[in-house]
């Protein structure tokens, strides 16, 4: 059974763990896919598949250098992830305001266990 066709966007496209691996290896340096195949330990077929998906979604580029194709990340396509994200960044801040806050107040007791602290929790 074939299966449903999927809306390719950057995000579905870095939803492949595998995909996310290959971009973080071409954050590195621009690589021909022979030199990925080699670093990756892949088989060239499942390679280039997912060199074919990132360059659909525009998160990589190609360039011809004589025979090779070259394949270079491009991150800034990877922005719309960024700015989703950034979007809860409220949440990590609030909850590590609220660990340091724990934190601080247990060192001020074991320092000054009679005294009495203000803050509940």
């Amino acid at each position: 059974m074939a299966r449903a066709a999927v809306t390719l966007d950057v995000f579905s496209a870095v939803a492949e763990p595998k995909r996310r691996r290959m971009l973080d290896v071409l954050g590195d340096r621009p690589m021909a896919v022979n030199d990925i195949v080699g670093l990756l330990r892949w088989p060239q077929p499942q390679v280039s598949k997912h060199l074919g998906v990132l360059r659909e979604v525009g998160l990589v580029n190609v360039t011809r250098r004589g025979r090779q194709q070259i394949y270079k990340m491009s991150a800034e396509q990877l922005k719309p992830i960024h700015d989703w994200v950034k979007t809860y960044e409220r949440f990590w801040t609030d909850q590590l305001h609220r660990i340091k806050a724990s934190a601080e107040a247990k060192v001020r007791h074991r320092e000054n266990p009679n005294q009495r602290s203000d803050h509940h929790g």
